[in-house]
């Protein structure tokens, strides 16, 4: 007889006959039972596992339902013969669910940057102007909108963006997206698929991601002390840069004006764009907001790209660009063909949240918090991990880089900091190509965690790096 050994629950809801014939499919699919075996028959089984015979007989009905076994008359049940397919796709799951590492599950602090602050979200607010807008719209919010985005909600961002970051723009040239993802690409097929496009080195992987896939030409441009080096974007041939200028992401410098003068007199003579990406601008710890580049621009060569994922949630999907005239006639020609993206129900609740006041309102208390949050971390790093560490980018925005010199590399100090309830993230992964020389750096963001987990989370760290 095979041998059948089933760790069988009686306090389990799912009932025992349930439990067995689970128990042999899946002795089936592994190979452990092979086909054409003949299985025990019930009065045997029922004797060996001490189960009643008609539990048994269930199981094997269950079996001969999904076709595991067949019953042969006046013979027995046998198994069949399975599609190697079958078998090769339960294994493969199999596998998959044993990658899942248990580290994942056992971080208590997580210094995960794209995180943010949920537990001051105003939701009663939030809850009031979604029911308002159901109910002032009645049903019309249901019905496909403007594939700009919606009216009223771009004539706040307009008003906004240029009282709070000198964005010069009309509500016409705005088109609202759900996520910087989806806008890089409906830029990079307004630019042409055809233009090489310039990214700073380390950048956002994920723009980089997308213009590859879509078939652009990309080439990284590193880093000096200031942002991108012009010198060598001038040498690249790049028609089109991509920057993060207001927070460098993720290194974290804030491009001084003088370098911003540069980039623009590039974009002229080159007559080519510049993508400005200012994901995170409202949060600035030092000195005041430099005006933004599109601001600054007086030859219509600046694209600006801008999101609520930092500033309100990162689940609400509301990104949004700003278009030159050039590329806005463009858009106009043949882009329109392209259905809205993000939830016109949302877009009109953030429309009203801005309109009576919830925004500023919000955007100042959130201000204030991260600024203690970024405090209580660079006091925090201080006092644990002192010389040990070199902070970079700690001006604005709501991570920072780490730079530990304790001879570890960037994967040992992720393992070690996992091990000990702590999950922290490499920055190599923001390069372009491998980079060599450079002392190990991880990313560190607060922006979800509390004072007293990011005080916790930097304590932890000193003792598992052993510092």
């Amino acid at each position: 007889m095979i041998e059948l050994t089933p760790v069988l629950d009686y306090r389990n809801d799912k009932p025992m006959y349930i439990q067995l014939a689970d128990y042999i499919k899946e002795e089936i699919l592994s190979g452990r039972i092979k086909p054409t075996e003949k299985l025990p028959s019930k009065r045997k089984l029922s004797n060996y596992l001490g189960l009643s015979l008609n539990t048994i007989q269930s199981a094997y009905d269950q079996l001969c339902a999904e076709g595991y076994v067949e019953s042969k008359p006046r013979k027995g049940l046998f198994v069949t013969v399975i599609e190697d397919d079958i078998i090769s796709n339960h294994i493969y799951h199999q596998k998959m669910e044993t990658i899942i590492e248990p580290e994942e599950e056992s971080a208590k602090i997580d210094f995960n940057s794209g995180k943010v602050d949920l537990e001051h979200f105003p939701y009663s607010a939030w809850r009031k102007l979604t029911h308002q807008s159901l109910f002032q719209e009645e049903g019309e919010l249901f019905d496909n909108g403007d594939p700009q985005g919606e009216k009223v909600l771009r004539e706040q961002i307009a008003k906004y963006l240029y009282a709070s970051r000198g964005v010069k723009c009309s509500a016409n040239q705005i088109i609202i997206g759900a996520g910087t993802q989806v806008l890089i690409g409906l830029l990079c097929l307004l630019i042409g698929k055809n233009q090489s496009y310039a990214l700073e080195n380390p950048g956002y992987h994920r723009t980089r991601t997308v213009l590859q896939d879509l078939g652009a030409n990309t080439i990284s441009i590193p880093l000096d002390e200031d942002g991108i080096n012009i010198m060598q974007l001038k040498n690249s041939g790049a028609s089109v840069v991509y920057v993060t200028p207001s927070h460098q992401f993720p290194y974290g410098m804030v491009m001084p004006i003088t370098r911003r003068i540069e980039l623009l007199k590039w974009a002229e003579e080159k007559n080519g764009y510049i993508i400005e990406d200012d994901y995170d601008g409202e949060y600035r710890y030092k000195g005041k907001p430099i005006t933004s580049l599109q601001g600054l621009d007086n030859n219509e060569n600046v694209i600006y790209l801008g999101t609520f994922s930092k500033s309100l949630i990162p689940s609400i999907r509301i990104s949004y660009i700003v278009l030159p005239p050039l590329l806005l006639r463009k858009y106009l020609d043949h882009f329109t063909i392209y259905k809205q993206t993000a939830s016109r129900l949302h877009q009109n609740t953030l429309y009203h949240f801005m309109k009576e006041g919830y925004w500023q309102s919000h955007l100042n208390k959130m201000r204030t918090l991260y600024r203690k949050k970024h405090t209580t971390l660079m006091q925090s790093i201080k006092k644990h991990l002192g010389d040990n560490v070199q902070v970079i980018g700690e001006n604005s925005g709501l991570h920072i880089v780490l730079e530990v010199k304790n001879r570890m590399d960037e994967n040992e100090l992720i393992k070690k900091a996992i091990h000990f309830g702590v999950k922290i993230y490499p920055l190599s992964i923001y390069y372009h190509h491998s980079i060599e020389n450079v002392l190990p750096r991880v990313l560190l963001g607060f922006g979800g965690l509390s004072e007293s987990e990011i005080d916790t989370g930097i304590r932890l760290l000193k003792e598992a790096w052993g510092l």
